[in-house]
């Protein structure tokens, strides 16, 4: 059997499978590095999303070794050696298996050394995400097989790669609104982080494993049938798969975007003032902590300082907590990761630890609050002219009047303009106007 298997990955198209799926997977992963850059999981995610080429990919490649086996008559030959059928096409099933593994691991072989030094945290989520994408593409590659066999068309791989396409992309429009049920038959759906904390239950994987797998076996049996009533009958695993994983899944209270709460756990510095980011994070703790540490210094001069800085790992989604204030004490910040896996710009992270101080955490003021005034007050603390700030189309007037108030601000004695500082952040926190703190009114 061996022997055969091996003549079939040289003879077959096992070899072209798996290359197409690498360089497709590859080229798609690196067309947009940043969203896979800060950590596995985001990794393992992305090119289960990238499914939406891989898997019609996986289907026309079957097809196309199925038409092949039956243009040349290879199906005839192999008929005539003296073993039932599901054993003669073992080798041809088991070697276009392999391939397409092959070819989606490989994907991941290639994009790894990418973040290899940047990430660290490495869930056994991530595992069950890369094991329900290869269980994808081997069940797409039989079928692609069995329906190659029963229809041997030129058509047939450009036809299955439109309805796989079509399956993946349109099934979510069918089932609209019921989340649970588009994200456990198309197992593109959902696999993009907003936010570095999300992961995939481990009850969507198990159930898209069943239901998957329960596809591989009834194309398998499908290839092999000779009867209309086996080839019936071939329907029977992926229908109680189906079942199963509809009875697996939660229905009811389903997040799309689950939170892995260890993700979120924070690792500090050892020694003051304390730094902490998430543990997804953890290795641009090295990055964060001088930046975070001098903007602890320049708040140091204000009343009640904060003595620590945290990354702000705060999660949105249907459970969204109340807006609050900061924890006292505690300067927050948001940790955001650049195509390379490192701290995405970091020299605005002094400011916006400041600015964050500064504001009113939470956003309680209905009326909202000077945002000039809050950016003047920040550059001024950090002791450098307030960049423009891209995105106003007032034609420049509003970067201006932060000029005009951090000039102000400027031209004060440094005691006054400390204690005006001082007093917008006190007047965030009790959403008083900052127009008149500022300017001494």
């Amino acid at each position: 059997m061996s022997r055969m298997l091996r003549i079939e990955l040289r003879r077959s198209v096992a070899l072209g499978a798996a290359l197409i799926l690498l360089i497709t997977g590859a080229i798609a992963c690196y067309a947009a590095p940043g969203r896979w850059s800060s950590n596995w999981m985001a990794l393992a995610m992305i090119e289960r999303e990238y499914l939406v080429l891989l898997f019609p990919l996986a289907l026309a490649v079957g097809a196309w070794q199925g038409r092949r086996e039956s243009r040349n008559g290879l199906a005839e030959l192999v008929g005539s050696t003296p073993r039932p059928r599901p054993q003669r096409v073992l080798p041809i099933v088991g070697a276009l298996g392999i391939a397409v593994t092959v070819g989606y691991l490989a994907v991941l072989a290639v994009t790894a050394p990418w973040i290899a030094g940047t990430a660290r945290y490495l869930p056994a989520a991530a595992f069950a995400v890369v094991a329900v994408g290869i269980l994808a593409v081997v069940a797409a590659a039989w079928l692609g097989l069995a329906v190659g066999r029963l229809w041997p068309s030129v058509a047939a791989g450009p036809v299955l790669a439109v309805a796989g396409i079509g399956w993946l992309m349109g099934f979510p429009g069918i089932a609209s609104g019921h989340d649970w049920l588009v994200v456990l038959f198309s197992p593109m759906y959902g696999m993009n982080q907003f936010s570095d904390y999300e992961t995939v239950s481990g009850r969507l994987s198990a159930a898209q494993a069943v239901w998957l797998g329960a596809l591989a076996v009834s194309a398998y049996v499908l290839h092999t049938a000779k009867s209309r009533r086996t080839r019936v009958a071939a329907l029977l695993p992926v229908a109680l798969g189906v079942a199963v994983a509809i009875a697996v899944m939660p229905h009811d209270g389903y997040l799309p975007h689950p939170i892995d709460p260890v993700a979120k756990e924070l690792v500090c510095t050892t020694d003051a003032p304390k730094v902490c980011v998430a543990r997804v994070h953890s290795t641009l703790l090295p990055e964060v902590t001088p930046p975070a540490r001098q903007a602890l210094a320049l708040l140091a001069k204000l009343p009640q300082p904060p003595a620590e800085a945290h990354e702000d790992t705060t999660t949105w989604g249907p459970e969204m907590p109340e807006p609050r204030p900061d924890p006292a004490g505690i300067a927050l910040m948001t940790i955001q990761v650049d195509r390379r896996g490192h701290l995405a710009s970091p020299n605005d992270l002094v400011p916006q630890i400041v600015a964050r101080v500064l504001s009113n955490p939470g956003g309680r003021c209905p009326d909202g609050l000077s945002a000039s005034v809050l950016r003047a007050a920040t550059y001024w603390l950090v002791g450098t002219e307030p960049p423009a700030e891209p995105g106003f189309d007032d034609g420049g007037e509003w970067n201006n009047q932060v000029r005009r108030l951090w000039q102000g601000l400027r031209e004060l004695p440094e005691a006054e303009a400390l204690a005006r500082v001082a007093a917008v952040r006190e007047g965030a926190l009790n959403c008083a106007d900052l127009d008149e703190i500022v300017s001494g009114k």
